[in-house]
């Protein structure tokens, strides 16, 4: 197995999707603006910070679809996704997907951002594979606000990666080659498992990681 991963905010997406979507639930009523913003900003800072508190953060993330449902969160979250998500989706960035599925490699999006917001979004870059914080339900299906499993979120996602591999009957010795793309210094344990680290238009705290480990960078959004 050829193996390429990537994270998806501010690495194929110019944009935190959960960040945009808790704005977006702001615009269509389901939050009041101030005090929203407020929090979602600092989890924001938290989660650049490298502090962020995963489980407060999802109990946070995801109170609206919790109070709405469901379906009626889906609904608005396709439109979500036309005004939002879509036209922030790059050529380029949608060109280096198809490079690697055109050169046979596995392509997975890793990503510490929900399941709810995520799948769409990988869906609409033609990525099946998505490993993303998977969300606890209760009797009817509904989100109860906490993580199932592990979180794939720092060392998290190295976790979840192997759990993916094991699935498939594979180890990290049965992959020929492995790439990760990620722009956050939240990410340097993956960066740091893979044979091939790139750091993709990186935060300034992993720039200075790759300068001094010769490992690639490359911007996609310039």
């Amino acid at each position: 197995m050829r193996l390429a991963l990537f994270d998806l905010d501010h690495t194929l997406i110019p944009l935190d999707s959960d960040h945009a979507w808790g704005e977006f639930t702001v615009d269509l009523g389901w939050r009041d603006a101030d005090s929203f913003s407020r929090a979602n900003d600092g989890f924001y800072a938290d989660y650049k910070a490298g502090t962020l508190d995963i489980h407060a953060y999802v109990r946070f993330a995801t109170g609206a679809v919790r109070e709405h449902g469901q379906a009626q969160a889906r609904q608005a979250h396709e439109r979500f996704m036309q005004q939002v998500i879509r036209p922030a989706m790059t050529d380029t960035a949608t060109a280096l997907v198809r490079a690697h599925q055109a050169a046979g490699d596995e392509v997975v999006i890793v990503t510490a951002t929900n399941e709810f917001v995520t799948r769409p979004i990988a869906h609409a870059f033609g990525v099946d594979e998505l490993i993303a914080i998977e969300l606890q339900t209760d009797a009817r299906g509904e989100f109860t606000g906490d993580i199932k499993g592990v979180p794939s979120f720092r060392e998290g996602k190295v976790a979840r990666v192997e759990q993916w591999l094991a699935a498939r009957g594979l180890d990290w010795s049965r992959v020929q080659h492995s790439t990760f793309y990620s722009d956050s210094i939240n990410d340097l344990p993956l960066l740091e498992k893979v044979h091939e680290p790139v750091a993709t238009n990186p935060d300034a705290r992993l720039r200075a990681v790759a300068l001094d480990k010769g490992w690639r960078i490359l911007h996609l959004f310039e």
